[in-house]
Order: structure tokens, then C-alpha cells, then sequence
């Protein structure tokens, strides 16, 4: 713009007027466009991975059964190899027929607390994977055999709980074997001599030993069929009787009982599947020395062993040992069920805990 000599603007001209104001161009706009961020997904630590596998209802299940199985042997180990002395017992073998007090501090007096422990290290290594594959299985089965979720009938519980048995037993049966060998062969029976206890061969020089000279593999199954036999229905029974217990000491509702009341359906239903069971324990202890050096009895089938004992020892015979057998029941199951649905519940935890 232009201006005149005095400095101020000219005024506006009929021309100026006339001219058609500028054209406003209005660009199209773009419709705005919402882009999500990329989403990123960060590989899961290894702890995280870890506690969600274990925290699987059938896997917490296996190691909660090995803790329990390795906690209540080491509870009763004294009165464990104290049943199992009294067992082998026969007419002519009577170097322990007497009370328990007495067997104890017999057993303390000649071998010292290691006499209390003898062939619980074996004990403890064959019960951790035999209650973790009895506990383990027991779940895995209960899946096929549940009408519904929580609920099976104590008929199909008892099934369970033997093919459970049966499934542990047939895992883990030289060690068992072996275990019976390395508790008594430290024991003052005359028949094994004084040369016998003072050179103690340990677990694998047992085993190796049973293998090259008592008939290689079946040396190490000899008295699994009565074991079976009573494994099967005691490990049902326990089950069974475990879980209708729980029922009468459980308030409705109540879904998690005391540790008090985990303890007394332990105890009662171990006592229950014990005695109901027993004679089939005493056939597998006297058929797991059957051809040991010096102690062996020489039975011909079970039928054989039946009718020798009871017509030499009558029908006490069947029960030798039956009293510190019933003491450490209670203590054993108890702590048993209560150490199992402790370490249970709380590796199923893990998987409910935020990182």
C-alpha cells in the first residue's frame, strides 16, 4: 500500500471496491487414525515357570507325597525295625519275644541310637518314591473314577486307592526287600553269628549281593505277591477311611479342617487299614529273608507259610509284632496325611501367588 506526500493512507477508491476478495482454499483433512501401541510380550522368568508346573494339582500331589512319606518313616523308625524283629520271629527264634519297652532298650543297649535308625536311610530313600507314585496316582486315578468333581463313591475310592498301592509297590519293591535285609541282619539272632553283624554290607553291596547269589531279578521280588495282596486293600481302606473320617470331623462348609483334625483321621484310618491287613505283612517280612543265609524259612508258596506258621505258632503267629505296629500307626499316618496336605496345599498356592 501506497502513501501519499502528507503520510497517510489514500482513500479508498470505487475501484478498490469493485475487486473480488482473495479465494480461501480449504485443504481436505484426513480423518485422524487411532494406532494401538505394539504390544510386547516378555518371556516368563524361569521361578514363574516353575511354580506354575509344580503348582499342578497331580505333580504337587507326587511331591507332597515323597515329604510325607520320608517324614513319617524317620518319626517311627525305632518302632518300624522293632515290628518288623518281631515279625521274622518263629518257634526256635525267640531272641526278641518280649515287651516293646524291652525290645527298645534291647536295641539301644546292644547297637546304640544307630540301632534305632538301622535301614531307615533305605527306608526313607524307597518312601519318598513310593508314597509320591501311591499319592500321585491315587489323584491320577480319582480323575477317571469321580462322578462329579470332589464326588466318588467310597466303593470307587477303595479302587483307587489299591491301584495305587499296587502301582507304588511294583516301583519300588527291591528297595523294600532290602531295607527288611539291612534291619535285621545287625539284630543278635544266634542264627546269623557274630561274624555276620560285625561286617554290614550297606544298601547296594545288599542289593548286588541278593541279585548274583538268590536268582538275579527275582531275588529282589521274592514276597511280592503278598504284598500285593495286602498293599492292595490296606492302601484302600486307608484312603477310604481317611476321607469318610474327614467327613464327621469336618464342620460343613469347612473345606480346610484343622491340622488337629487332619491328625485324628490320619490316625484312625492308618489304625483301621493296619489291622484289617496285617497277617499279609507278616507273609512278606518272612518271605523277604526266605532264602537269606541263616534265616531263611524255606516256604514253598503262601499257602505253605500259612499253614506252617499257624500250626507252629498258631494264630498269634499271623500277628507277631501287631502292638508296635498299632503304636506308631497313629503317629505315622497322622503326621503322614498332615504333612502331605500341608506341602500340597502349598505348592498349589504357588500358582495363585502374583509374581
Amino acid at each position: 500500500m501506497s502513501l501519499d506526500r502528507s503520510g497517510r493512507e489514500p482513500a479508498s477508491t470505487t475501484e478498490d471496491m469493485d475487486k473480488p476478495l482473495p479465494t480461501v482454499v480449504t485443504l481436505p483433512t484426513t480423518p485422524a487414525v487411532n494406532v494401538a501401541a505394539p504390544t510386547i510380550t516378555y518371556p516368563q522368568p524361569r521361578i514363574i515357570r516353575l511354580r506354575k508346573t509344580v503348582a499342578q494339582p497331580v505333580l504337587a500331589a507326587f511331591l507332597a507325597g515323597g515329604v510325607a512319606g520320608a517324614v513319617s518313616r524317620t518319626v517311627v523308625s525305632p518302632l518300624e525295625r522293632l515290628k518288623i524283629l518281631f515279625q521274622i520271629q518263629s518257634a526256635g527264634r525267640e531272641e526278641y519275644k518280649m515287651s516293646v519297652g524291652k525290645g527298645l532298650m534291647k536295641m539301644w543297649r546292644e547297637e546304640g541310637w544307630r540301632g534305632f535308625m538301622r535301614g531307615n536311610g533305605t527306608n526313607c530313600i524307597r518312601i519318598i518314591p513310593y508314597s509320591a507314585v501311591q499319592f500321585g496316582s491315587y489323584n491320577f486315578y480319582k480323575k477317571f473314577a469321580e462322578t462329579a468333581p470332589g464326588e466318588m463313591s467310597p466303593f470307587r475310592r477303595l479302587l483307587c486307592g489299591g491301584a495305587a498301592g499296587i502301582t507304588s509297590v511294583a516301583c519300588t519293591y527291591p528297595l523294600d526287600i532290602v531295607r527288611t535285609r539291612l534291619s535285621i541282619q545287625s539284630a543278635s539272632f544266634v542264627a546269623l553269628g557274630e561274624a555276620s553283624r560285625k561286617q554290614l554290607p550297606g544298601m547296594w553291596a545288599t542289593m548286588v549281593g541278593m541279585y548274583r547269589t538268590e536268582g538275579g531279578l527275582l531275588a529282589l521280588y521274592r514276597g511280592i505277591v503278598p504284598t500285593v495282596a495286602g498293599v492292595a486293600p490296606y492302601v484302600g481302606l486307608n484312603f477310604m477311611t481317611y476321607e469318610a473320617v474327614r467327613k464327621y470331623v469336618t464342620p460343613e462348609g469347612d473345606q480346610n479342617p484343622s491340622a488337629v483334625r487332619k491328625l485324628f483321621a490320619g490316625a484312625i484310618s492308618g489304625a483301621v487299614a493296619q489291622t484289617c491287613t496285617y497277617p499279609f505283612d507278616v507273609l512278606r517280612r518272612r518271605f523277604q529273608i526266605n532264602t537269606m543265609s541263616g534265616m531263611g524259612y524255606k516256604y514253598k508258596s503262601i499257602w505253605d507259610a500259612v499253614r506252617i506258621i499257624m500250626a507252629q505258632e498258631g494264630v498269634r503267629g499271623l500277628y507277631k509284632g501287631i502292638v508296635p505296629n498299632l503304636l506308631k500307626v497313629a503317629p505315622s499316618m497322622a503326621s503322614s496325611w498332615l504333612s502331605f496336605e500341608v506341602t500340597r496345599d502349598f505348592l498349589v498356592s504357588l500358582g495363585t501367588i502374583d509374581p
